[in-house]
């Protein structure tokens, strides 16, 4: 029988949570619901108002996973959803994960959080920057970090501040505030980011994906200021064998170049340390602007 729990005054039906969802831990999606649970009042800032993408692993990483944008079959009518333009549909509309039912309801379907970098109330207008830096083997999170600091001082000698987290993967995301830029500009400026990255640390950094370039550099993924992209939301689990979270992390443990990879169990502990490393990024205060 399917329990029905109450989350903040919305009846909720929570199923399989014996059911083990990251293998390499044996983490269970009860486990991954109590998580998003507690990590709420640090997630729901970044998800708020952004129209959110699911990738979606309902059988675990080894089983199908897939990427939706559409509110899916059975979605509750109190879930909030917003229209959000796409060229191949003008009517669509995508989930905005705006308090805890929705938040828990969303977990329950076992999905990794990925968010546009525009709010759903101005599509197209960026309030911050990101860049995704994916390492090629050999190279790995001590190279990102190499790169981060870098681009962390080019960013301040334009006047903007950089923030860090990993990806939950293997490499490192920078995220800028910004005061709300059209999209098409935040990618020029990144794009230009990237290639001067290249410029200054050619051994070390591509700013593009081509495959043959890649092993032992970092690739300064630029392209996910696009207003069509989305990046993992912070503190999202991923979809990987262990529970890993795409974590905010210091400057100081990025200057010590690691190990930078954090749990499902790290981040209680984290969060009651450091509270929100990124919460500069929900301030509409502290975007700046761009040269």
């Amino acid at each position: 029988m399917t329990p029905i729990t109450e989350v903040a005054g919305r009846r909720l039906a929570l199923s399989n949570l014996d059911k083990v969802i990251h293998p390499a831990t044996g983490t269970t999606k009860g486990e991954i619901l109590h998580y998003y649970a507690v990590a709420a009042p640090a997630i729901l800032p970044h998800l708020r108002h952004r129209p959110a993408s699911f990738l979606r692993y309902p059988d675990g990483p080894n089983g199908q996973v897939f990427f939706t944008k559409n509110p899916p079959p059975g979605t509750p009518e109190w879930v909030r959803t917003a229209p959000v333009p796409r060229s191949d549909d003008p009517g669509a509309r995508q989930i905005v994960v705006d308090d805890l039912p929705t938040l828990v309801w969303a977990a329950n379907l076992v999905t990794e959080f990925h968010t546009p970098q525009w709010r759903a109330d101005a599509p197209g207008l960026a309030d911050r920057l990101v860049l995704d830096l994916d390492p090629g083997a050999p190279a790995g999170l001590a190279e990102c970090c190499e790169v981060a600091l870098w681009l962390r001082e080019r960013l301040a000698g334009d006047g903007l501040d950089a923030y860090a987290k990993t990806s939950g993967a293997k490499g490192l995301h920078l995220l800028v505030p910004l005061a709300p830029t059209p999209s098409r500009e935040v990618s020029a400026y990144a794009r230009a980011l990237a290639v001067a990255g290249e410029a200054a640390l050619p051994g070390l950094v591509l700013h593009r994906m081509t495959r043959a370039l890649r092993p032992g550099k970092v690739f300064v993924d630029h392209s996910q200021n696009a207003a069509a992209k989305t990046t993992a939301t912070p503190y999202t689990l991923r979809a990987r064998r262990e529970p890993t979270v795409s974590a905010p992390v210091t400057w100081e443990e990025v200057e010590r170049r690691g190990p930078l990879v954090f749990r499902l169990g790290d981040m209680p502990a984290r969060l009651e340390r450091h509270g929100d490393l990124l919460a500069p990024l929900t301030d509409p205060g502290a975007g700046g602007r761009l040269p």
